[in-house]
């Protein structure tokens, strides 16, 4: 799937051009592979606008940058043998060879194939980051995260329970808001669809918000920023509800709340903590084995055909978790 058109607002089936070429075989120290599993993230949004970020766009006529699965059919390459499962960003084809710079081999045995996209992967490793070092998590503070139901989300409000922190998680709708409190052991969820934001986090947060965890920007920011407690941290890790628009970005309007709670507000990417993610996937996974975290994954079967109607789900809400393209 290449880009064809930068996209202006919401993207539209004309922006992607499903191109077709014989595959390639791979040359020494190469190998080849067919993709299992594609990563669909928020951050593609932003990859898709000529503008400075902390990763150069996808250009016009590249394939689109994608984290995803590869299982090794043909190898030239020393480090690895067919039936070998890889990670990797290596976009959104079907047919993948590659030298290896970047792929990293996983064990399908401990884990499927698509958690490494999901909890042991990046969204594992921007939760597990942004909350224990951006954040700065003390055990019996409160923390709220919003867009909890998604894939960084769902994370953070379970590591902050593991860390014996009360967790109050903001989510759209009643099934998405119950699953956070029945099944994944958040303390509260505010549905921002069902009436007024800024009450809800009154009455659930009555001493105040230690650490707002970020992910949709906008109004539920705004919101957050009039609950900070003294010495509060602000994460942001993303604003997904702004991600479309066709105007500028909009600010916080309570911003203010920072000076008179002394408090912080930071950006972070999880890039910055590659050499640590070992570290991380180590402790992630011992959480998974003994109960204490639960994985959320959305996983939609089709082909690379169905990636565009696929990335929009992130946009209207609808998945659940870590949302995945398993490539039939």
């Amino acid at each position: 799937m290449r880009l064809a058109a930068r996209p202006v607002g919401e993207v539209r089936p004309e922006d992607w051009e499903h191109a077709t070429a014989p595959a390639e075989e791979p040359g020494e120290g190469r190998f080849a592979g067919r993709t299992r599993f594609i990563s669909l993230d928020p951050a593609m949004r932003g990859w898709l606008d000529d503008r400075p970020s902390y990763l150069p766009p996808v250009g016009l006529g590249e394939v689109m940058r994608a984290g995803s699965v590869v299982e090794v059919t043909t190898s030239n390459h020393p480090d690895y043998r067919p039936g070998d499962h890889v990670v990797g960003t290596f976009g959104v084809q079907e047919h993948v060879v590659s030298d290896g710079k970047g792929a990293l081999k996983i064990d399908v045995g401990l884990a499927p194939a698509s958690t490494y996209l999901g909890a042991l992967g990046m969204p594992g490793m921007t939760a597990y980051f942004g909350l224990l070092d951006v954040g700065a998590l003390k055990e019996g503070e409160t923390v709220v995260v919003s867009g909890a139901a998604g894939a960084v989300g769902s994370i953070v409000g379970q590591i902050a329970k593991v860390k014996g922190c009360r967790v109050v998680g903001i989510a759209g709708g009643a099934e998405k808001c119950a699953l956070l409190t029945d099944e994944l052991g958040f303390d509260a969820a505010i549905d921002y669809r069902a009436g007024d934001v800024k009450r809800a986090l009154r009455e659930q947060t009555p001493d105040g918000i230690d650490v707002y965890f970020d992910n949709v920007g906008g109004e539920i920011l705004d919101a957050a920023l009039t609950r900070l407690a003294m010495r509060a941290r602000v994460v942001i890790c993303g604003a997904i509800s702004q991600y479309n628009n066709e105007t500028p970005v909009s600010g916080p309007s309570n911003y203010l709340s920072l000076l008179v709670r002394r408090a912080r507000m930071e950006g972070f990417v999880v890039f910055d903590y590659a050499k640590r993610y070992a570290e991380a996937a180590q402790e992630i996974a011992g959480w998974i084995g003994d109960g204490r975290l639960k994985v959320k994954e959305h996983v939609v079967k089709g082909t690379v055909d169905d990636f565009p109607e696929t990335l929009q789900m992130l946009f209207r809400g609808e998945n659940v978790g870590k949302l995945v393209l398993e490539l039939s």
